[in-house]
């Protein structure tokens, strides 16, 4: 008879980008773990389809001073893996971030503010600057952000931008899924174990403790300790635990499009463009492979947000928002122009109820969660799953988190990261933008 039990320190559930860098770090803390995937790969879940985009566009300090410390992860990504990888390692393509200013927008003077508090690098870009590197920009107002069903979208603008804030350090990953197959490999060489194509049908439980899963081949792995990093399933996992509803903070699956159209003919954006957030008219863009540009919605009021079944959802790249995103982008690169072939990729956020992570033990002891990641935390992969592994740590070791936060050390700027502000019980923090931006 074939055994069907198996003993490990952690079981985490999700391979994703944020999944196999907890896997990393525990099991460099000396931990057995195993991660499971329902997928046939790591990254193959919503993380294949990220826009992994590296930024400290945050509107909280601690947010930013996250994002920082996350993006000394990513610039020392070769150290960091410490093993090889047949497929090759990722490149951080460090092409800068620049902030659009209207001169009204809160958000983008919050996060100019939040730099100088905490010394990140930036410029202040003038319209000479715009007009000199990125000439291929309309520097028009013409906000708020519509549709283009809107009688008012193609008005003429109502006067200029007022510059820019532009963050050298940040850039973007231009193969998400292959950052989870470099992190598998460093799992692995420190001894920890992959399972794919392995559904979770249980999270087993006794006296008010999680004693590990069972898998909906029958299968039964035995473990002190469970991690639900299961992005857009997150929820379900919870469910299945029976700790969602004693969660003040939830989180659900938010379809999302992003677009892919080539770039202004005559300019090379792969070498000398960069990652841009355009809250005048609602758009994100990078560089994408191929001298393309990819655009994505930064959630304006005007873009209905479409919550769905993570197992039963449209893949399919609309109409109205493929017009929505790309004519949007029209209005700020007039040369552009709209291709008749819809290009771009349908997936699904794990959204929280104010858009901020949450990092955090719950009421089944044993039973800890990294989710609510999506769409704006690819970039914190290294540092939240730091946070995630000292935190097992400390509460597995007697620490009270609920009543005393832990506090950790940034592993590269040394900054103090509060992990209690990504707490499951906390209130809806107003200091989000409530939106991708985070």
């Amino acid at each position: 008879m074939t055994d069907t039990s198996h003993d490990y320190d952690a079981v985490i559930i999700g391979s994703g980008v944020i999944g196999c860098a907890t896997a990393l770090e525990l099991a460099r803390r000396g931990w057995r773990t195993l991660s499971i995937d329902k997928a046939a790969s790591a990254g193959s879940g919503s993380t294949i389809n990220s826009c992994a985009i590296i930024r400290f566009s945050y509107s909280t300090v601690e947010g930013v001073m996250v994002s920082w410390e996350g993006q000394q992860y990513w610039a020392n990504w070769t150290d960091y893996i410490g093993a090889e990888d047949e497929l090759g390692l990722i490149d951080f393509h460090q092409c800068g971030q620049l902030l659009i200013r209207t001169g009204k927008d809160d958000h983008t003077e919050r996060v100019a503010e939040l730099w100088r508090e905490l010394e990140i690098p930036f410029e202040e870009w003038d319209l000479d600057d715009f007009s000199e590197k990125l000439p291929i920009l309309d520097l028009g107002l013409f906000g708020p952000p519509k549709r283009p069903d809107d009688e008012h979208f193609w008005d003429d603008a109502h006067g200029s931008i007022a510059g820019g804030y532009y963050t050298p350090g940040a850039g973007y990953i231009s193969d998400p899924q292959l950052s989870c197959h470099n992190l598998q490999r460093g799992a692995e060489a420190e001894g920890g174990e992959f399972w794919f194509n392995a559904e979770v049908s249980a999270i087993n439980s006794s006296d008010d403790r999680t004693t590990g899963v069972r898998l909906a081949d029958g299968r039964e792995v035995t473990a002190p300790v469970v991690i639900n990093v299961a992005g857009p399933h997150s929820y379900l996992i919870n469910q299945m635990a029976g700790v969602y509803e004693s969660m003040n903070i939830k989180t659900k699956a938010l379809r999302h499009e992003v677009h892919h159209v080539p770039a202004p003919q005559g300019f090379d954006f792969m070498a000398d463009g960069v990652v841009a957030a355009d809250d005048d008219i609602g758009i994100y863009f990078r560089p994408e492979t191929g001298n393309h540009i990819l655009i994505g919605s930064t959630d304006p009021g005007c873009d209905e947000r479409e919550f769905v079944d993570p197992d039963n959802y449209d893949q399919t790249l609309t109409q109205s928002q493929w017009e929505a995103q790309v004519l949007r982008a029209n209005r700020r690169m007039p040369d552009l122009g709209v291709p008749h072939e819809k290009k771009g990729v349908v997936d699904l956020y794990d959204v929280s109820d104010d858009w901020l992570p949450i990092y955090d033990k719950t009421d089944l002891d044993g039973f800890y969660v990294a989710i609510g990641t999506s769409g704006n935390q690819y970039k914190n992969a290294g540092v939240a799953a730091h946070m995630m592994a000292e935190l097992v740590v400390a509460v597995e070791g007697g620490h009270d988190h609920d009543a005393d936060p832990l506090v950790v050390k940034g592993v590269y700027t040394g900054c103090d990261l509060d992990i209690g502000f990504f707490s499951r019980n906390r209130e809806i923090n107003s200091d989000s933008s409530m939106s991708v931006h985070g």
